[in-house]
Formats: C-alpha cells, sequence, structure tokens
C-alpha cells in the first residue's frame, strides 16, 4: 500500500508541486486579508504621523535588518546538501521563507514545504528532509538562551519584577536548548554526523541573533514612541510573550504574543492605546513591510520557473509589451506636445484632445515644448526598432519630461503612476534593445517625415495667414487656426528648424558605427575558393560583377558558404541561394539573420528556390512567387520534328549565309572586349544597365568566363552571350545577350542552338535559360492577394514588358520550369520590398551616369532578348 501511494505521488509530482505553488499563493491572499482585518489603518495612519521622517526611515530600516539574521539558517542549510546554489538565490529564497514563517508560523511546516521548494532542484527529497529537520532543531535556540537572560534579569538584577509571576514559561522555554544541545552531542547516529560543531555554532549564533534582533527592534519601537518606562523592563515580557506565541501555533503568534504585550506593557503603566499602537507599528515594520518584499520574491520566482517551463516566452512577451507601451506612449506624447505648441487654441477647445492631456508631458515654453517633441519621436523611433544606443537618450528625455511635468501643479496623481509605469517599462524593456545600430525603413520615413512636413508646412500657412492683414476675409480658417503674434510664429518656426536638426543628430547618433562585415571589400580568391571545392549555383558568377556585397560563413575559420547581398534602406536584398556547402545551410542562415538582425536590417531574399523558401517561412518570412526558371535537358535536346523545324531552318541559312559560332576562352584581348562593347552599346540603345540579379557589361566580370559568339562570313562578331559557370558539371547558363543593330533576325536562336550542343558535348546536362517573370503566378483563385495581382499584370501588362512573349520563347527550348519566390520578414512592407528591389535592379552601374527609367526601364531591359531575367 505504502509504495503504491509512493509510486502514485512520484507519477504526479508536477501536479503536486503545483497545488503546493496554488496553495501557498491562497495563502498568501488570505494572510494578507487576515492582517488587513487585525491592523486597523486608521490607527496606523495615526502612529506614523507621530513619528516623523526620520524615525520612519529608522524603523523601516530596523524592521528589514532584524529580519536579516534569519538568511544564516539558509546560508547553513545549503551546506547540509550536494549542489550549489547562487548568493542571490539563497537570500531570496530564504527572506521568502523567512517572512512568510514569521507571518504564518504553523509550527515550522510551511518553512519546512517552502525550503523544501526551494532547494530540491540539486538533491534528493531524503537529503532536503534531513537537512531541513537539523535546521527546524535549532530555529528556537536564540529564544531558549533569551529565556536565560530575562530568568537573570527578572531575578538576578531585579529588572522587569511584575512578570516574575512568568516564571515557568520562562524556565520551560529555557530548557529547550540544553536538551537539544546535549541530545544532538551525545546521539552517534548517522542522521547527525555531519552536525560538525562549526555549523552547529553558526546555527546558535544565527538563532540567537535572530530573537535578539527581534527584541532589539522591539524595543526601538518603543524608544521611537518615547513612552516614560524602562526599556529593558519589558524584555522579559517580550521572552513570555514570544514563547507563548511560539507555544500556541498560531501565525505569526496573533493573539497569543499581543494578548501577553498588553497585559505586560500595562503593569509597567502603558495605556492599553499606547500598547496596541506599539504593536501594530511592531507588525508593520518587523512582519507586514518584510513580507510584502517575500511576496515580491515568491511572485519572482515563480514567474522565473514558469519562463523557463514555457521556454522564456512570458519574460519575451513582457519585454516586448513594454518596449511596445513605451514606444506608443512617446510618440503619442511627442505629437500632443506638438499639436499644443502649434495650434493651441485649436486642440484645447477640442473634447476629445483635452480627455487625453491628463496623460501627456507638459512644458510652458513652445520653443521646448517643440524640441522635445521631436527628441520623444525621434527617440522613440530608436527605441521602436530595438536599438542599444538608444535607451541612455531615452532615459534621460523621459526622466527630464517626467520632472518638469510632475513640477507643475494641478496634475494629478494618477499621472505620476501612469509616468512611473512609463519608466519601469523602459527599463523592463532595455534587454529588447540590442541592435547596434539604426536604419530607416522606407515606412518609418514616410510617418516621421510626414509628420514634419506636415507640421512645417501647416505652421508656415498659418503663420502667413496670420501676417496677411486680409486674413478674416477667408471663410474656411476660423480666429482660433491663428497665431497671436509673429514673435510666436518666428518662435516656433525656429524651434521647428531646431527639431529638423535634433531629429538628423538623433539619427546619425542611432545609426552608430559600420558593422565591420557589412564593409568587407569584395576577395574574388575567397570566392573561387569557396565555389571550387563546394561548386556554386546559378548565381554565383553573378558575385564577380562586384556589385553586391558578400557575407561568408565560416566553420572552424574555415569558409563554408556566402550569400550575395545588397544593401537598401532597412533591407539586405539577398540575391538567390547561399553558394557553398549545402550542408552548412541552416547554420548560415542562422548566422545571417543574427548578423543581419544585430546590425539593425531586415532580410528579403530574391529568386530562391521552393525548399529554401519552406525553410524561410519556418524561420518567420512570408513569400511570394515571382516566377519560373526555364531548365533545358542537353541530353534529351534536339532539332528533330516539326516543333523545332523553325530553327532548323534558321541554322541552315546561317550555315549557308557563312555564320559561324565560336566559344572564346578568357583571357580577351582589348580589342576583342572592345568589339563587344561596341555591340552591347548598340544594343542597349537609349536604356540603361541593369544590375543586381543580371549582369551588365564589366570587362573584369566578362574575363572570368567563356564568352559564346556569333561571327558573318567576314569573321566580324555579331552577337555574344558570356557563360555563368555553376561550379557544378551537371549544368551551366548564361547571362549577357547581346546583338548588335545590324545582326539578322532570329541570331540568337542560333546562337542558343549551338550553344545547348556544345555544352552537352561539354559533358553538361542541363542548361539554365533564366527566369520567366510573373509566368504560372496567381493563377489559382484561392492564390494570395499579391499573386493574383501579379497575375493580372502578367495577362495585361504587354505595354510594358512581354511577360507572356518571353515565356512563349523560352518554352520552345524548356524541359521543365522550376518555381521561384520571394521571401520577406512577415508583417513587412512587401509593396516596400518590391519598389526597392526593383530600383535596385534599375540602378545603373558604377560605369554609368544617366538616371535609371524605373519601372519601363526594368521591364522593357528583356523585351527583346531572353535574358536571366
Amino acid at each position: 500500500m505504502g509504495k503504491r501511494l509512493w509510486t502514485g505521488i512520484q507519477k504526479h509530482l508536477t501536479l503536486i508541486k503545483g497545488i503546493f505553488i496554488f496553495s501557498v499563493l491562497i495563502f498568501i491572499i488570505r494572510e494578507v486579508g487576515h492582517i488587513a482585518r487585525e491592523v486597523n489603518g486608521e490607527q496606523i495612519r495615526a502612529e506614523l504621523a507621530g513619528l516623523g521622517t526620520g524615525m520612519f526611515l529608522l524603523l523601516l530600516v530596523g524592521g528589514f535588518v532584524a529580519v536579516l539574521p534569519m538568511l544564516v539558517y539558509d546560508f547553513t542549510i545549503v551546506k547540509f546538501l550536494p549542489g550549489h546554489f547562487s548568493t542571490g538565490y539563497i537570500v531570496r529564497s530564504g527572506w521568502v521563507t523567512n517572512t512568510f514563517t514569521n507571518l504564518a508560523g504553523m509550527g515550522g511546516l510551511l518553512g519546512a514545504s517552502l525550503r523544501a521548494n526551494f532547494y530540491a532542484k540539486s538533491a534528493s527529497k531524503k537529503q532536503v528532509l534531513y537537512a531541513i529537520s537539523k535546521i527546524a532543531l535549532f530555529l528556537l535556540a536564540g529564544l531558549s538562551l533569551l529565556c536565560w537572560v530575562a530568568l537573570i534579569l527578572l531575578f538576578g538584577l531585579d529588572i522587569g519584577a511584575p512578570y516574575r509571576v512568568y516564571w515557568f514559561w520562562l524556565l520551560g522555554g529555557g530548557l529547550y536548548f540544553p536538551g537539544v544541545f546535549i541530545f544532538t552531542r551525545i546521539s552517534n547516529g548517522e542522521f547527525f554526523a555531519d552536525l560538525t560543531w562549526r555549523r552547529e555554532l553558526s546555527l546558535i549564533v544565527g538563532s540567537s541573533l535572530e530573537w535578539g534582533s527581534c527584541a532589539l527592534f522591539f524595543l526601538l519601537i518603543g524608544w521611537a514612541l518615547g513612552l516614560p518606562i524602562p526599556l529593558l523592563a519589558v524584555l522579559p515580557m517580550f521572552v513570555v510573550a514570544s514563547v507563548a506565541g511560539v507555544v500556541s501555533m498560531i501565525p505569526g503568534g496573533l493573539g497569543a504574543f499581543d494578548v501577553f504585550m498588553i497585559i505586560g506593557l500595562g503593569l509597567l503603566g502603558v495605556s492599553r492605546a499606547d500598547a496596541t499602537g506599539w504593536l501594530l507599528l511592531y507588525r508593520l515594520f518587523y512582519y507586514l513591510l518584510p513580507f510584502g518584499v517575500g511576496v515580491g520574491f515568491f511572485i519572482h520566482d515563480i514567474g522565473h520557473r514558469l519562463n523557463r517551463f514555457l521556454n522564456g516566452l512570458p519574460v519575451a512577451a513582457s519585454r516586448r509589451a513594454a518596449q511596445l507601451f513605451v514606444t506608443t506612449f512617446m510618440y503619442f506624447s511627442g505629437v500632443m506636445m506638438l499639436l499644443f505648441a502649434t495650434i493651441p487654441d485649436v486642440v484645447l477647445a477640442n473634447h476629445f484632445y483635452l480627455r487625453l492631456v491628463p496623460y501627456m508631458f507638459y512644458f510652458l515654453n513652445q520653443l521646448t515644448n517643440i524640441v522635445m517633441a521631436f527628441l520623444l519621436i525621434g527617440l522613440a523611433r530608436g527605441v521602436g526598432a530595438r536599438v542599444r544606443r538608444a535607451f541612455w537618450p531615452t532615459l534621460v528625455v523621459l526622466v527630464i519630461a517626467i520632472g518638469n511635468t510632475l513640477w507643475q501643479e494641478n496634475f494629478p496623481a494618477g499621472l505620476a503612476v501612469l509616468l512611473g509605469v512609463v519608466l519601469i517599462c523602459l527599463l523592463l524593456a532595455r534587454p529588447e534593445l540590442y541592435r547596434a545600430g539604426f536604419h530607416y525603413s522606407w515606412g518609418g520615413l514616410l510617418v516621421d517625415g510626414s509628420i514634419f512636413v506636415v507640421t512645417f508646412l501647416s505652421y508656415t500657412v498659418l503663420g502667413l495667414f496670420t501676417l496677411n492683414e486680409g486674413h478674416r476675409h477667408w471663410p474656411l480658417l476660423p480666429d482660433s487656426w491663428l497665431l497671436p503674434s509673429m514673435q510666436v510664429w518666428l518662435n516656433g518656426l525656429g524651434g521647428l528648424l531646431l527639431a529638423l536638426l535634433i531629429l538628423v543628430i538623433i539619427n546619425r547618433y542611432l545609426t552608430g558605427r559600420p558593422v565591420a562585415w557589412l564593409q568587407a571589400s569584395f576577395d574574388a580568391d575567397r570566392v573561387r575558393r569557396v565555389i571550387r571545392q563546394f561548386g556554386g549555383n546559378e548565381v554565383s558568377h553573378l558575385a564577380f560583377l562586384r556589385d553586391k556585397q558578400v557575407y561568408f560563413y565560416q566553420e572552424d575559420g574555415v569558409d563554408q558558404l556566402f550569400i550575395l547581398y545588397r544593401q537598401r534602406a532597412d533591407k539586405l536584398l539577398v540575391m538567390g541561394e547561399p553558394i557553398g556547402n549545402q550542408a552548412a545551410v541552416p547554420a548560415a542562415l542562422q548566422a545571417f539573420m543574427h548578423d543581419a538582425d544585430r546590425a539593425g536590417f531586415r532580410p528579403v531574399f530574391y529568386e530562391i528556390s521552393e525548399s529554401l523558401t519552406i525553410r524561410l517561412h519556418e524561420m518567420g518570412f512570408d513569400f511570394l512567387k515571382v516566377g519560373e526558371e526555364g531548365h533545358v535537358d542537353l541530353n534529351d535536346f534536339t532539332l528533330a520534328g516539326k516543333a523545332h523545324r523553325g530553327e532548323r531552318a534558321l541554322i541552315n541559312k546561317f550555315k549557308r549565309e557563312g555564320y559561324q559560332f565560336a566559344l572564346l576562352q578568357p583571357p580577351f584581348s582589348t580589342a576583342q572586349l572592345a568589339e563587344l562593347e561596341a555591340i552591347s552599346t548598340s544594343w542597349l540603345g537609349d536604356e540603361t544597365e541593369k544590375g543586381f540579379s543580371m549582369g551588365f557589361f564589366d570587362r573584369d566580370y566578362l574575363n572570368e568566363a567563356p564568352i559564346a559568339v556569333m561571327q558573318d562570313a567576314a569573321g566580324k562578331v555579331v552577337a555574344f552571350a558570356n557563360l555563368m559557370p555553376t561550379g557544378d558539371q551537371r549544368m551551366t547558363s548564361i547571362d549577357l545577350m547581346r546583338a548588335s543593330r545590324d545582326a539578322p533576325s532570329g541570331i540568337m536562336d542560333g546562337l542558343f542552338v549551338y550553344l545547348f550542343e556544345t555544352c552537352r558535348e561539354e559533358g553538361y546536362q542541363s542548361f539554365n535559360l533564366g527566369m520567366a517573370p510573373l509566368a504560372n503566378v496567381g493563377v489559382s483563385e484561392f492564390s494570395f492577394i499579391e499573386e493574383r495581382a501579379a497575375h493580372l499584370i502578367y495577362e495585361y501588362g504587354y505595354n510594358f514588358y512581354s511577360f507572356q512573349g518571353l515565356r512563349a520563347y523560352k518554352e520552345k527550348y524548356v524541359t521543365t520550369w522550376q518555381p521561384k519566390y520571394l521571401a520577406y520578414r512577415r508583417r513587412q512592407s512587401l509593396i516596400f520590398s518590391m519598389l526597392q528591389l526593383i530600383l535596385t535592379i534599375n540602378r545603373p552601374t558604377a560605369k554609368e551616369k544617366t538616371a535609371p527609367k524605373w519601372l519601363g526601364g526594368w521591364l522593357s531591359n528583356v523585351a527583346t532578348w531572353p535574358n536571366r531575367e
């Protein structure tokens, strides 16, 4: 039966612990309510009012100091247990246990249960039980010694003579310590084997300090009250009352202790009212206030355990909520102060605004209001972006604003509480401010810029109307909108210009120092080594354009892979898949995301595969299909059959006219590159080069791989395409595909056919024809709204770009289509991300000086010839 019971207890141990903690919480609520009923608030206020500030602080500190000796028990108990407990943990758990035991009593049962709960994490239940039992033996040792001190005072020094009738209480209590001491010393059992002289002495001293400090603090209260009695004479009665309280086993000795003390103090001439006040202060400073701190520690411990059980989610959620609250409050206060500084007559007549006034900062000076408003708005952006450098300036600004606001008269106490909560939330949110730098997102810049621009323009217009003598004839502008004088207008205008300077300074300050890996120069040798060792992919060759930065991921100091990206605002636009050791992709993505996040950037991945999209989705990314990439199976490619009848005729025509195909190997001569550049310039016409996801004419870039050319009968090159080695013998691709204006129609088809055959002869199995943008995007009625909108562009956007024409052109050769996606952080603006991507692709190269033609140029660049896009 006993074994089954013990097995059941072990099986449901977690539930039992939960019930125990819940019961302790219920006890706390019950005990606080009990004390609230016992302790009269009016009496406490009356007693405290008569103390004075200095005496109040003395008793406050004295009460906490009197509790401190009880921690000796906890520092001793851990010596009986295996494992290590930090000093802070021992102090917190000891404070909870002792203050709860002080108030609850329960014959030491609560204290034993709490200690078992706190110290059982690194010891067996038997070890904890044995340790608690040894400690429990000495809890009353100090009181027992005090009984002998009281007997000496009564019968040896004749102090406290009225209390001699209680000698049997003192004698009974006094016999406890000698009995325990003799028993522990003569016992040879295993139980007391580790109870050394030193440990026993520490327990005796700790218990003596506990009860001695308790008695001295009680006498200190009597001294503070200034009662005309010999305080030392009270000590014997205090000891008698304490013994009675212990024997009664009533929580805190409530009742028995109080009755004995009131009777005993009456024997010395203390009135019942003064005795009651004395006891009230004792209960308040020695029991209730330390108990309140203990409750805080206990709740902290429960929260810590719950947080650990839930993998840190509660703390993370509370910190995030605190950060959002501070950010929102700062924006709210900044906008409210700005309205008050610019159009005071309008907002003060608005009932809704007046309801919000008690929850904002307040400065009397117009210029100060404007400056402080933009300080709050600028720093709120930093706090909202979780920038580490924003914490101290924000704390200083909030302290100044709170201090100045509360200094004003007629502000409700609720405002002080609210502003205190704001400061606490800022401190709580500090771990959330971890990023090293700040980079304005377009959305943030739009909001903050709109606040300033709208305020500045509106204020300027209002000032001009105010100065205009005929403003009163303007029917749509009430007088309340007008400013009182030119001086007020000029002050406000100066404040807005100063605010602009402040916003710029805050932005520069929050940006911080450039992160080293973001500033690293291009290292072609490192890129080649990674591709040579682990292989590349369809975009690895684009690294040699040098228009993108390279993030290297290492393990044990060795490069495993790299990621191509370009910075735009607060985004890191990643081009394609990670290149290198694919087994390291999960760890590399984590490292890249971590480093980008610390630097204040949000990655956006462009033209990635389905598998990487799913992986990123698990990491908090949303996605959008952007098109399909065509692959030609070279093993199956042939011109035979009806499908390629036109291409066969075209090839035969070029052969008859003397056109020849050649595959030129690098390095290329200056003359060859000049000839190719002339063709590229002719092909571009008035258009500008593109970049990022496609190549542009660059001599260093072209020298990295072979170039396929078509030559006329005279040996003049009329069209070319540079190959893109992937580091994988199974697949190859091309990037730039350009022909001169006088090249015959269909020349690129001829180049394709020759390339397919040549690559097959060299052992390649697949040829990547590049993307068909928006192909098969949003074709289902259940597709995302963004994808269905993209499908409309695919269907009807032929005036800008021949989406369907490009798909149909590549369809002649493509064997399989592979979907490609755009992945962006959840809750991130897709519109802004797409615009930033378009502008990045349309950004002219370093050799180009003309401005981009934005969307039309981007779309028309590949309308005629099938490029990578």
